[in-house]
Formats: C-alpha cells, structure tokens, sequence
C-alpha cells in the first residue's frame, strides 16, 4: 500500500491514467445503475463533472445517478485495461461513499488537463459527484 486508502499502487496508477471508467449506483428498484463516466482522482478522492455533454435532462440535479446518490450514497467506480493480449488484461473495481459537491477550481483545472475537451464546458457553475475512496479490489495487476 502507498498510503492511499484502500488501493494498492497498481490500483491507483490504472484509476489515474483511465480515461474512462463506469460509475454504478444503486436504483430505487435496487438494480445497478451505469453510466459511463471521466474522472480524475485527487488525493483520495474520484471526481467527476455533471459536465454538458447531452443527457435525457438538462438539470444535472435530476439525472436518475444524482438521485441515486441521494437515496444511497454507496457506488462503485469501475476501470478496465482492454488489449488483444489477454496477459495485459486488468480491472480495478473502487467501492467508496460518493456526494454531490459543488466544482473548485482545483478540479476544474484538472479535468481540463486531463481532458482538452472540458475548455468549452462551464464546469464552473456545474455540480460534480464526490467519490470518497473506501476500498478498491483488482485482477490482473
């Protein structure tokens, strides 16, 4: 372990480099909910923009996740390494307690770094989900 709670180094290094993963929540029915999502990873903790990409409504406080979080605020973050190779093939699964939090600068910026895309977004004025890291498990590290 490096310090970082519940993820060894090899964890963390394929969370920080993923250009995506899939964030499961729980529905009201109990079933999983997921949405693929970009991410970074500060210290311990995953943030991802409710950005401005089109999503079935324009009120970020009302897409079904952001509910979801509300009721249970459990969720799953999931990153994968894909290759033809099947030696190279690893997942990291990251269990955490996840929040609605407004953006700081801090994050912003580094979701622009990460992703050029995001210097046309107002992530700004936007909410973003908080995913306090708890635990991770892993295959293939």
């Amino acid at each position: 372990m490096s310090g970082r709670v519940g993820q060894s180094d090899a964890e963390r290094a394929l969370v920080v480099a993923a250009r995506r993963a899939i964030l499961a929540t729980i529905s009201p029915d109990g079933l999983p909910r997921l949405v693929p999502i970009c991410l970074v990873v500060i210290d311990d903790v995953i943030w991802t923009p409710i950005d401005e990409k089109p999503k079935a409504t324009d009120e970020p406080l009302a897409l079904a996740r952001v509910r979801d979080i509300g009721r249970e605020p459990r969720v799953t973050v999931l990153v994968d390494r894909w290759s033809e190779d099947w030696a190279e093939l690893a997942w990291v699964r990251v269990a955490g307690h996840a929040t609605v939090a407004p953006s700081s600068p801090s994050v912003v910026a580094a979701l622009r770094a990460k992703y050029p895309q995001y210097a046309s977004h107002d992530l700004e004025s936007r909410p973003m989900i908080r995913i306090r890291i708890e635990r991770a498990t892993s295959w293939g590290l």
